[in-house]
């Protein structure tokens, strides 16, 4: 009875690993200033000057932009702490030391996919904040939040895409890599500039790309949409979803056997 008291004292809390792993890779990317600092304020920056300064005289064009500037903000730290923090994991064999730890792997995961939400969220309400009090944006209490909630789990599909470079890009290509993806990808998808301005083969090509889905989801919100349906976006960000997860299963499994 004793060493069966004794064992559970030893045996740790999932949920504390959880925690203990979450808190630790915030506070790591909060002191690492090429992470957050440009995470946190490019949006918001892009919203300010083409959002805000530049369409003063737009009615529209400020609410459309803060929620398509919502969902390029929250791509990036998807891509960069899983594309980018994987891959200098790897670099530097953190990711081999976790690997062989008691750790579940599965922690490993949640603390980045808490990390993207914690500075996905903070970006959102940067951007609410910027919308309405310098642009008069106006909606109702629920229009705010589902925005809110749809830009943060939309992010879920580009943590996959981030794991999937992550464990295929070597440390010192990944962020000029992420980047090459990252920007093009938001121009492409309508986030810089309304999709309509766009030629006919571009707005064909922007189709294809997840970014462009998640926004005209968030933007049937305030109905400003090109009018798709709504489950053509959402089975799109689904099959982006399944495809890479199992691009990084087969790149994971890859990097084991070696």
């Amino acid at each position: 009875m004793q060493i069966s008291t004794h064992q559970n004292i030893l045996k740790p809390s999932l949920w504390k690993i959880y925690f203990l792993e979450s808190k630790t890779e915030t506070l790591r990317m909060l002191r690492t200033p090429g992470f957050s600092v440009p995470t946190l304020l490019f949006p918001v920056m892009f919203y300010t000057f083409f959002g805000i300064i530049f369409t003063m005289n737009a009615a529209t064009m400020p609410t459309y932009l803060m929620v398509t500037y919502g969902v390029f903000g929250v791509i990036g730290p998807a891509l960069f702490s899983f594309g980018v923090g994987i891959a200098v994991d790897r670099g530097q064999g953190w990711f081999d030391i976790k690997e062989v730890s008691p750790m579940p792997a599965s922690a490993y995961i949640f603390a980045r996919i808490v990390l993207t939400f914690l500075f996905s969220l903070a970006i959102v309400m940067l951007l609410f904040f910027m919308g309405a009090v310098f642009a008069d944006v106006e909606l109702l209490r629920s229009q705010w939040l589902l925005i809110a909630l749809i830009l943060l789990l939309g992010s879920l599909p580009f943590c996959v895409i981030g794991m999937t470079l992550g464990l295929f890009l070597k440390s010192s290509s990944a962020p000029a890599t992420v980047n090459l993806i990252y920007l093009p990808m938001g121009f492409l998808s309508g986030l810089w500039i309304p999709i309509t301005l766009f030629p006919d083969v571009m707005q064909l090509i922007a189709n294809f790309l997840p970014p462009y889905h998640l926004a005209q989801i968030a933007l049937k919100v305030i109905d400003m949409d090109v009018g798709a349906n709504l489950w053509l976006h959402i089975g799109v960000l689904l099959t982006y979803t399944i495809v890479f997860i199992i691009l990084a299963n087969r790149a994971y499994n890859k990097k084991d056997k070696k």
